[in-house]
């Protein structure tokens, strides 16, 4: 019964939004139509009124002070002649006060069938009410578009996380603290340049279609330029075209823009995403330092008023002097192994196979120590860390030190265990360069599709001279995560890059749609029916059902049946569980591990990691079904421990590996015992 009468009270949308076009049709027919208005005289915002009105109340004889103000309507509770309403605007919101006596009766009426939603204007003279509430009391309300969708309800919000993203704009509406994530985001950018500025630097714009996607280790969108016939690539980094004009001599040049790359999706990487690179003539990595830990306190104490960042429950202090260890150093203290005492290629893999860290056969010695840095070191770097000293092998476009030919003159810097920004004393001799990119075509041929590819013009322009020089690149956007508290990149991207709905999905609106806008004048085909639209719909839906998929298994090879029997009680003992998928996220520099995090019923997340990215992105599997051996014992990869195993089906076709994650029925619980 309580179900029944839940099903009973829930408000029809589409009713809803028929009633408010019906509405939007009868303005029209009075010549009343809003959405031929094209200018309203905003004077005010709500937060600088309630100052205002602070400000007057304060003296001894306060004037009456009159305000005209636009903003969406949020809330409305009408009772009789008189009514209150909420006004929203950039800054805040407000309350409104209407009456029939101060509007007149025909405007009142008109105000009354306002809905929460409209865009209108009002003004009006500030007051206090007995309550001791800042108000508007309206002396005109003017309605300046017609709001056609249902807003979500007030007290639940918007939270859906997937909506949220793909309708920002209702978002911003609803979520006062995600309009105050994108303002601070604009004040930090706004910040930046201002720090710059001052400092002698000059801000320019680089082409983002390029034909060598350079300067970075990633791999590169595709795009075709018909009236050239050429096929370009989007810019992975901005660092090349800055150098160039390093040697044109401008000296210290900055740019702050979109970078693409052609990557996974998680809760620290977008395929595009903003990066800010700077390069200054005349100075080293030293200098870049020195420049990073000034810039990021300035910014911090301009925008947040502080130099102490809380984010989920760590405290990070930024005003402290920065720590500095080198890669070797880290990798030693947190790993156990020391690369310094490793001289052969085999020690180097006998050491990543005793730990555990995933590499490739065509790694280096630095290639394999810095895998062992982000299996063991990344997440333990919480407060602001430089780590220095890089493998020359993973530092393309930097100096070497001439201490350590090995070595570069690099720093990476680290934060929350994020690395937020990268820097160099910038390789500036042509011949070593071309030896690098050398070295780079060569892990290209080798299987690595993020290695760099010669760039002859960029080599050009070294030949031409370029002074010694400090560059720098800062990801942006983790800036702002940390700034903000943001959980996740797409928080602080106003559109992020989303999964297209899938066809099916595409489908059972349609149907949906379809079956709603069935109205009362339809006919039935038949003519024999006592209900026709019943008649009617049932055949719509009919038509609308999918036909039974056939799937064609005759080009699927499966693996041959084990011939051995297995111990009926060893295997009896494994634990098959259903489980929930609370989050999963890719796990940093592997491309093959998702790190799921599971509801298996105790109560307590369990985590595990499975080797399948190759076959799915983290996001269509968040909120899936599964099935999992839950008492494995822990076994560490890539610096985590995985905590069980996830069930999947493997075939092939045509010789290609396909996998399959077992997703079962949603409607079984977390924990439930498969027997």
């Amino acid at each position: 019964m309580a179900d029944e009468r839940m099903q009973v009270n829930e408000p029809d949308v589409n009713q809803l939004r028929k009633v408010r076009r019906e509405k939007l049709k009868g303005l029209q027919a009075e010549g009343k139509d809003p959405f031929r208005i094209t200018v309203y005289d905003q004077e005010h915002h709500t937060e600088q009124v309630k100052a205002m009105f602070l400000a007057e109340e304060a003296k001894e004889q306060p004037e009456a002070l009159q305000v005209s103000l636009a903003g969406r309507l949020m809330q409305k509770r009408v009772m009789g002649k008189a009514s209150f309403c909420n006004l929203q605007d950039r800054d805040g919101n407000i309350q409104v006060y209407a009456t029939r006596d101060m509007l007149g009766e025909e405007p009142y009426a008109a105000f009354k069938k306002l809905d929460v939603g409209d865009i209108v204007g009002v003004k009006g003279e500030m007051f206090r009410t007995e309550k001791g509430e800042i108000t508007v009391r309206a002396k005109e309300i003017t309605l300046l578009s017609k709001c056609l969708q249902i807003l979500p309800e007030k007290y639940h919000g918007l939270t859906n996380t997937d909506i949220r993203y793909r309708q920002r704009y209702v978002d911003l509406i609803m979520n006062p603290e995600v309009k105050d994530t994108f303002i601070k985001r604009s004040k930090i950018i706004s910040a930046i340049r201002r720090y710059l500025d001052e400092r002698g630097f000059m801000e320019v714009e680089t082409p983002m279609l390029v034909e060598n996607a350079g300067g970075a280790a990633a791999r590169p969108f595709v795009t075709h330029f018909n009236a050239l016939d050429e096929d370009k690539k989007l810019r992975i980094s901005l660092e090349l075209y800055l150098k160039r004009l390093i040697v044109g001599g401008l000296e210290r040049v900055y740019e702050i823009g979109r970078v693409f790359r052609n990557e996974g999706l998680d809760i620290k990487h977008n395929p595009e995403f903003t990066l800010m690179e700077l390069y200054q003539a005349y100075t080293d990595y030293e200098g870049m330092m020195r420049l990073t830990e000034d810039m990021y306190r300035t910014v911090a104490e301009e925008v947040l008023g502080t130099t102490v960042l809380e984010y989920k429950g760590q405290t990070i202090d930024i005003g402290k002097p920065w720590k500095r260890m080198t890669m070797t150093e880290a990798v030693k203290k947190y790993s156990g192994v020391d690369f310094d005492q490793i001289t052969t290629l085999e020690e180097a893999r006998a050491a990543a196979a005793e730990k555990n860290v995933e590499i490739q056969p065509r790694h280096s010695i630095g290639e394999i120590m810095n895998e062992f840095f982000d299996a063991y070191v990344e997440d333990n770097l919480i407060q602001p860390t430089f780590i220095t000293n890089h493998p020359i092998e993973i530092s393309p476009l930097t100096k070497k030190d001439p201490e350590n030919p090995g070595k570069v003159l690099r720093f990476e810097m680290f934060m929350n265990g994020w690395e937020m920004c990268n820097a160099y004393s910038e390789l500036n001799d042509p011949i070593d360069q071309r030896e690098r990119f050398k070295a780079q075509e060569a892990q290209l041929a080798a299987g690595n599709d993020e290695a760099n590819t010669t760039d002859e013009d960029f080599l050009n322009a070294l030949e031409i001279g370029m002074p010694p020089t400090g560059g720098i690149g800062y990801g942006i956007d983790r800036m702002v995560m940390l700034f903000t508290g943001a959980e996740a990149i797409r928080d602080v991207l106003l559109f992020p890059t989303m999964k297209t709905l899938g066809k099916q999905d595409a489908q059972k609106a349609e149907k949906e749609k379809s079956a709603e806008g069935l109205t009362a004048d339809l006919e039935c085909a038949c003519n024999t029916c006592p209900s026709q639209e019943a008649c009617k719909a049932a055949q719509e839906a009919e038509k609308a059902a999918p036909a039974e998929e056939k799937i064609d298994f005759t080009g699927v090879e499966i693996e041959p049946l084990f011939k051995d029997y297995v111990d009926f009680e060893t295997f009896s003992k494994s634990d098959f569980r259903v489980v929930k998928v609370l989050a999963c996220e890719a796990v940093p520099k592997s491309k093959k591990l998702l790190k799921f995090t599971l509801d298996d019923g105790t109560g307590t997340d369990r985590t595990i990691l499975s080797g399948i990215h190759a076959f799915y992105e983290p996001e269509e599997l968040v909120g899936k079904t599964l099935v999992a051996i839950t008492n494995l014992p822990p076994r560490p990869m890539m610096g985590l421990e995985s905590c069980g195993m996830l069930l999947s089906a493997l075939h092939k076709v045509n010789g290609e590996e396909r996998l399959n994650l077992l997703m079962v029925d949603p409607h079984m619980p977390a924990g439930a015992k498969l027997y």
